[in-house]
């Protein structure tokens, strides 16, 4: 059911709340947009204007890593002003009143972190940007020490511990899922019994998948994008409005 307008999508959605006792979001790029933070995928996003740098490249290559990295901290001042919009303080709020036991994200910006979920209940499918990892070792590395040393050699460091490259903490194209994430967000998709998918074009699979995992597990599922998706046809509701506008009203005290 597409709703005819934002407040009867409101309502329906309100009432959906009430019912449930297990709530999952499942939330895309286009929660942080309201924050600042530009989408990858749509036109005018930062894909249609950089080609994604693949894994494999990132390995292989320092001319890549080195790209990579210029480009992260092009970005740097943009991710650190962020704040959790209306969606993210949404959700936080349900989580606090027990319906959402954890959140399962594309995003990798930390707000839902910031608006108030502990760390092991956001369920990151595609990493973190804001610290870096080793790719060999996994050793952690803060941003800070990533640019101190790139500005000193001009070049992306290596791992101090074992020498392999230092990457942001997120999952390009061409690596693997992480399988912990993978298996957690399956698990709550299956035992939920309503799903909400809030930002996400539902087109990168396997995390797309999950919408349709939970309404075959018999959850309600509800997405909420500006724009029509592949799932909005077994969709119990579908509200293709303003996400802050749509989830403002659920914001606690």
């Amino acid at each position: 059911m597409i709703a005819e307008d934002l407040q009867s999508g409101v309502e329906r959605l309100g009432d959906m709340i009430a019912r449930a006792k297990i709530i999952v979001p499942f939330t895309g790029a286009g929660i942080s947009t309201e924050c600042g933070i530009p989408d990858f995928r749509s036109p005018g996003g930062i894909w249609t204007r950089n080609r994604p740098i693949e894994f494999g490249e990132f390995v292989a290559s320092q001319s890549a890593r080195d790209e990579s990295w210029r480009r992260r901290f092009a970005m740097q001042e943009v991710f650190a002003a962020a704040k959790p919009g209306r969606g993210h303080r949404a959700l936080a709020s349900l989580h606090r009143a027990g319906k959402i036991p954890a959140v399962i994200t594309q995003n990798i910006d930390n707000l839902h972190q910031a608006s108030g979920f502990a760390p092991d209940r956001v369920i990151e499918l595609h990493g973190n940007t804001t610290y870096a990892r080793c790719i060999g070792c996994g050793q952690v590395y803060q941003l800070d020490w990533v640019k101190r040393r790139f500005d000193r050699d001009g070049a992306a460091p290596n791992c101090s511990a074992c020498d392999e490259p230092v990457k942001t903490a997120t999952i390009s194209f061409g690596q693997a899922m992480p399988e912990d994430e993978m298996q957690r967000a399956t698990e709550l998709s299956r035992a939920c019994d309503l799903f909400i998918a809030i930002g996400s074009s539902l087109v990168v699979w396997p995390a797309a998948g999950f919408p349709m995992m939970a309404k075959e597990a018999g959850a309600r599922l509800a997405i909420i994008n500006r724009e029509p998706t592949e799932q909005d046809n077994i969709a119990d509701l579908v509200i293709r409005h303003d996400i802050g506008e749509t989830l403002g009203p659920f914001v606690g005290n």
